[in-house]
């Protein structure tokens, strides 16, 4: 009975220390930028896709959620923030669906599994990576107007740096996957 309960707070508290790190990761990757208008180019979307495929998707999502509750708080983890404002102001501006479709992104990544062929996660890797631009595209030309060119502004200069973090993620997925046995 005292082994059990000394597993379950040892998985918690390394669930705990997951999520704490995942979020300080995230903040890190959104301060690595290229800066464009309205949408900053990040890490983020690497990382998310990361702490799917490497956590899960239940400790990935708690990740990626205190990230988010974080920055609506007011913390400056988000991109442009503190510059461009901070908390609720900042979320929602033109970069929030981009930042609620890395929930699914990150679950979507979760779903990659070591049998998977490279093929299949490369598949799943572009599906979760879409649902962030679909997401973000959808709010930018709802927040901007859709007479101005969303995908332009949006989406194009930004999917060769994609294709390349997918890439390089697809590649070392199977390794990746091998963390979770550490963490859950």
């Amino acid at each position: 009975m005292e082994l059990t309960k000394n597993l379950t707070q040892t998985k918690l508290i390394k669930s705990l220390l997951a999520i704490v790190l995942g979020s300080v990761a995230l903040t890190i990757s959104a301060k690595i930028k290229i800066p464009f208008y309205p949408v900053p180019m990040t890490m983020q979307t690497f990382v998310v896709l990361f702490l799917g495929v490497s956590l899960g998707y239940k400790i990935g999502l708690a990740t990626v959620g205190l990230y988010l509750i974080e920055g609506i708080a007011g913390l400056p983890v988000f991109s442009n923030s503190p510059e461009k404002g901070i908390g609720l102001i900042y979320f929602t501006g033109p970069t929030m669906g981009y930042l609620i479709g890395f929930l699914t992104a990150c679950y979507l990544a979760s779903k990659i599994k070591m049998n998977d062929s490279f093929l299949i996660v490369l598949i799943k890797l572009i599906i979760a990576t879409s649902t962030i631009y679909i997401l973000g595209l959808t709010w930018l030309g709802t927040l901007i107007g859709w007479d101005k060119p969303i995908f332009a502004l949006g989406a194009k200069p930004f999917l060769l740096a994609e294709i390349c973090k997918i890439m390089i993620l697809a590649l070392i997925a199977k390794k990746i996957i091998k963390i979770k046995k550490f963490v859950i």
